[in-house]
């Protein structure tokens, strides 16, 4: 099993940037697929970015181009740098792994979250 922690969230002013990080305490070389998360007050989750074990990478069209997502298996971290900072990227950000298994089968890990919050 694996637990996923999720740190440097906190309160900066638009156009600011922040770097998320997700410790893991067990190996995530399981995780064949890590990604943040984000839910803002009154939404439902959306999806920010994905990376493979193999370093490919996805992001949702309203982040692309500012968030940077990457991972180190050695460490066990995954780390999404924000830039350019919008007061809509306002949400608790919540990290996310994947394990895939037999017969189209799977198992999610969640961090509990932390608070991003982009207000001047």
């Amino acid at each position: 099993q694996v637990q996923l922690v999720e740190s440097g969230g906190g309160l900066v002013q638009p156009g600011g940037s922040l770097r998320l990080s997700c410790t893991a305490s067990g190996s995530i070389f399981r995780l064949n697929v890590m990604g943040w998360y984000r839910q803002a007050p009154g939404k439902e989750r959306e999806l920010v970015a994905t990376i493979t074990n193999g370093g490919s990478t996805d992001y949702a069209d309203s982040v692309k181009g500012r968030f940077t997502i990457s991972r180190d298996n050695l460490k066990k971290e995954m780390c999404l740098q924000m830039n350019s900072l919008k007061p809509e990227d306002t949400a608790v950000y919540y990290c996310k792994g994947i394990r895939s298994m037999s017969w189209g089968r799977s198992e999610e890990y969640w961090g509990k979250g932390t608070l991003v919050t982009v207000s001047s």
